[in-house]
């Protein structure tokens, strides 16, 4: 049960254009976090802006973006955030058996050099303490220039606060991306925890 009641969809009339962005982009849904969020409109607004420019049109490839998210999310121990970030992976074109092996990224075959780099970045900027350093950036440095890098991490760096907001605030996780997580993040011993 979350410890803030989220507002409902219509209390927050003057955000409705933002919402409608947001369902289109995670393919059917708001997320329940924003809603929260709404009790505080100027930080709604904020995190909309900027959640849309992180994840945004770029120069990194979506779907290595949401795999960036969902490393991050599951380092940091957030069920919510792993099952937004592995449907919307699916939704912009990963493949499920890609999402499945996420956490193999290392030795897996299916995943290149560069999304490796990535993959540690997320993986280690996520963990306390931080165990990114030097050697990261110079693997990232070999596939992604530096705006790219940016943009890697900036995902990253968005995620730490949704992963803190709503593991904090236990948000109720929606029915879309609960159904893709209990279908298809089993075997990486995904649960719904305190988001039920």
């Amino acid at each position: 049960m979350p410890h803030v009641r989220p507002l409902p969809r219509e209390s927050l009339a003057e955000f409705e254009p933002f919402f409608q962005v947001a369902e289109q982009m995670m393919g059917g849904f708001v997320p329940n976090s924003l809603f929260t969020m709404g009790h505080r409109p100027e930080i709604l607004q904020a995190f909309m802006m900027l959640a849309g420019t992180i994840n945004g049109p770029g120069t990194v490839d979506p779907g290595l973006k949401q795999l960036v998210a969902y490393v991050a999310s599951n380092a940091a121990g957030c069920r919510y955030c792993q099952a937004h970030t592995s449907a919307h992976a699916a939704h912009v074109g990963v493949a499920v058996e890609k999402i499945e092996r996420a956490f193999e990224f290392e030795t897996d075959p299916t995943f290149s050099d560069a999304e490796r780099a990535a993959l540690r970045l997320a993986r280690d900027s996520a963990l306390t303490p931080n165990l990114v350093d030097a050697e990261h950036f110079e693997a990232l440095r070999r596939h992604f220039d530096e705006p790219q890098i940016v943009e890697l991490v900036a995902v990253c760096a968005l995620f730490g606060f949704l992963n803190r907001w709503n593991d904090t605030m236990s948000t109720e996780l929606e029915s879309i991306p609960r159904s893709f997580a209990a279908k298809h993040l089993d075997a990486a011993g995904w649960q719904v925890g305190k988001h039920a």
